[in-house]
């Protein structure tokens, strides 16, 4: 398949790209603000909006009592996400809207509320509500196979422990942000910076009790979403919808970062409690781990996203006997969303630690132990979930990337450099990836797509995904273009539209390529079916006797310009429209009974990360990494390896840098660039080595033999984290596993730092 830059990149570049916040405004658009919640759990006795409506420029105010239907935004149907609340269940959360015709008077109308709440005790921590019984916000999972509880009992070596794994902010480029144009009837136009602009639709013609037909989605791109657009844009789109019906104008609703950050959902973070049962080679015999979440204060999708943590807690290593549970804690805090990876990369880590406390009861590199515990090709193949791992490439990969990268020299030199016990510290790790691919919930494993060929041979393209900057409109216009062996400027990507292709999916669980892909692939079939049919009958040949090839149509001995072709075609009354579908085979999942095949293949990659550390201060750097990762037969190799650095960067950031923190109010208080610390490009690694499994392909049957890249290379990360704790392990000559928590931001590296050299003392 022929490669392309990403369609948008010089847009990106120039400022040409257009985001929601960027287009023609309609005459007389408006402006909503939302009003939030000051305390963090209790209710509302009293609420004296008379100030905001009296404020400049003020056209009205939306509470409660305005939404024509349902007052009730969550993507389970729980009945637990209000659009305007009235019991307040986290600091931040949505009471009213204001509209006024420009956003500062709307933004400044919003603090004049007066209201009076009655308080009650709130809790945001995940320990503290499991003790004080909070409860689940959603069923919890359990996955089991074998007899863990008999097996740890039995076992010759045995370590319990916990970790806590922090979550994360989004930090998109782009904030939430919907434009609502009324139309007639019922009809509303909502251009939303959405991931799932069919889950806005319905979400909008509940609040304004109207059908879905009556609500048209539009989406062109978006300024970054790694999952807080999936659901979470839901909300944005609703008020701005409810505000144009009953004011009549266009209203937009864009809120500040700060606004943003605190009414939003983040990464789960989770507090995993591991008891591993092995012998004197390190190999496991039982795993029985908890994985307790903090949801906050709805279910929103952490049913889904701590199912995801149990399925990648092995990550590419068998469990004989396994007994794995969740435990989706309900909290005084906005409700936790989807964030890339779904729970899977916490469940990883989770599984890393166990490697890493193995390797260090036993004195051994962790990544002999890795190798000892493997997947098999043949046996010791089934995952906790009772899948098996028919496509396992882990111990390949791995040998490859400790080849290539000199792993096991650059060990040696080290653990020399660190025995000089001098104050600056070296740590290396390599670990590895197995990601499943699929949504968990089988119904959103299909995509549409709509294909038109115009009569001057020019090709319209529009399918169900999102485009937020990772490429997904260029793969499957790459698709298009390779179906039909045309330019790819000959394509056309138009916006993402409900009313082209309806019952979208959305674009998460790295399926974006792999469903769209497939759709836009059944279009073009369906078109050429009629093509090829059409040439054999007007020119008298079979249909060995077509082919397509570069620009061109051959019939027999005659060639014609596939815009020639397409005129003939169109005059003969060809139809040159076909609508894709497709859905994901052999997939299925009984969740009442933790069994089945929730995931169509897996993904696979490895990392080595290098690291130094100061002993004095706990900072660090991240000298090199080195990363081999499967992307099967890459679409488009460029995007794909972009994705892949991106992925490791903003994972190395939530596993080092970005740090939640609540106060005792239950104010979040990392709400802004000045207080929360993404990645900066100084952060990234010194050395940043990225190479594709070029040798790999799917053994299923997906679009063109890739595989998914979206999510997995996040995880790749956990080599930084694996290899930090290597250099604070040399603090105390490697003796004990150092039990290093996530985020390990410099004062965290500096606190076990601390607590090893006490234990060295002791």
């Amino acid at each position: 398949m022929k490669k392309s830059n990403h369609d948008s990149a010089h847009k990106h570049v120039t400022g040409e790209a257009i985001y929601i916040d960027d287009m023609v405004e309609p005459t007389g658009l408006v402006h909503a603000y939302l009003g939030l919640s000051e305390i963090a759990h209790g209710k509302i006795i009293e609420m004296d909006l008379s100030a905001v409506e009296s404020a400049t420029g003020v056209i009205g105010v939306l509470t409660k009592d305005s939404v024509p239907g349902s007052n009730d935004i969550s993507p389970t149907g729980k009945n637990d996400d209000p659009i305007f609340a009235q019991d307040i269940n986290f600091y931040g959360q949505p009471i009213f809207a204001v509209v006024a015709k420009t956003r500062a008077q709307a933004r400044y109308a919003a603090t004049l509320a007066k209201i009076e709440y009655e308080q009650l005790p709130h809790l945001t921590d995940v320990l503290e509500a499991r003790k004080q019984s909070y409860p689940h916000v959603t069923e919890p999972l359990t996955l089991k196979r074998g007899d863990a509880p008999t097996t740890l009992e039995q076992a010759p070596k045995r370590i319990q422990g916990s970790m806590r794994i922090g979550g994360q902010d989004h930090f998109y480029l782009e904030s939430h942000i919907a434009m609502a144009i009324p139309g007639e009837d019922d009809d509303v136009l909502v251009y939303s910076s959405t991931q799932h602009p069919s889950e806005v639709q319905h979400m909008v013609s509940h609040a304004l009790n109207v059908p879905s037909n009556a609500v048209n989605v539009k989406i062109r791109r978006m300024g970054g979403g790694f999952g807080g657009k999936e659901t979470q844009s839901n909300l944005f789109a609703a008020v701005a919808a409810i505000a144009a019906k009953k004011f009549n104008k266009a209203v937009k609703i864009r809120p500040d970062r700060d606004d943003d950050m605190v009414a939003t959902g983040k990464r789960h973070d989770f507090v995993i409690d591991y008891d591993v049962g092995f012998d004197e080679d390190g190999k496991i015999e039982a795993v029985h781990a908890n994985y307790a979440a903090r949801c906050g204060n709805s279910a929103d999708l952490s049913g889904p996203v701590t199912d995801r943590a149990l399925f990648h807690a092995d990550n590419c290593y068998y469990f004989p006997n396994v007994l794995l549970q969740s435990e989706p804690l309900k909290t005084n805090t906005v409700s936790n969303t989807a964030f890339r990876g779904f729970g899977g990369p916490q469940g990883m880590v989770g599984g890393e630690r166990i490697i890493e406390e193995i390797a260090y009861a036993l004195g051994r590199d962790p990544l002999e132990i890795r190798k000892a515990n493997f997947y098999g090709t043949i046996d010791r193949n089934i995952t906790p979930y009772h899948q098996t791992v028919d496509d396992n490439i882990i111990a390949k990969l791995v040998d490859q990337l400790e080849q290539s990268s000199n792993y096991q020299n650059r060990r040696d030199a080290v653990l020399e450099f660190n025995n000089k016990k001098g104050i600056i510290r070296k740590g290396i790790a390599l670990t590895p990836v197995k990601f499943g691919i699929s949504f968990t919930a089988t119904w959103y494993n299909q995509a549409g797509a709509l294909v038109h060929i115009y009569t001057d041979g020019s090709i319209h393209l529009n399918h169900g995904g999102t485009e937020m900057g990772q490429g997904l409109n260029t793969k499957v216009a790459q698709v298009l273009a390779d179906e039909f062996q045309v330019d790819l400027d000959q394509i056309k990507i138009t916006a993402t539209d409900t009313e082209k292709v309806p019952n979208t999916s959305a674009t998460a669980a790295s399926s974006g390529s792999d469903l769209n892909g497939m759709a836009a692939a059944n279009a073009a079939e369906q078109i050429k079916e009629r093509l090829v049919t059409f040439a054999c009958k007007e020119h008298k040949v079979e249909k060995d006797d077509v082919s397509f090839a570069l620009n061109t149509v051959n019939i027999g001995d005659k060639s014609f310009t596939f815009k020639e072709f397409i005129h003939q075609a169109y005059m003969a009354r060809v139809q040159l429209s076909a609508a894709g579908f497709y859905k994901t085979p052999d997939i299925h999942w009984d969740r009442a009974s933790g069994k089945g095949r929730p995931f169509y293949y897996y993904a696979y990659g490895a990392s080595v990360s290098e690291v130094s550390i100061d002993t004095l201060t706990g900072e660090y750097q991240v000298d090199r990494t080195d990363i081999l990762h499967d992307v099967g037969n890459s679409l488009n190799s460029e995007i794909d390896k972009g994705q892949i650095e991106g992925g490791f960067v903003q994972g190395q950031g939530w596993l080092t840098t970005e740090e939640l923190w609540w106060d005792k109010e239950g104010r979040l208080r990392t709400h802004a660039p000045s207080t929360y610390k993404i990645p900066l490009a100084s952060d990234r690694p010194r050395i940043f080595n990225v190479e594709l499994a070029d040798w790999s392909e799917n053994r299923e049957m997906t679009i063109k033999k890739s595989k998914a890249v979206g999510e997995p290379p996040f995880m790749l990360a956990i080599s930084v984290l694996e290899a930090l704790s290597l250099a604070i392990a040399s603090e105390n000559d490697y003796k004990n596993c150092p039990r290093l928590d996530a985020p390990a931001t410099p004062e965290r590296v500096l606190m076990t730092l601390e607590r090893l050299r006490g234990e060295r003392n002791a």
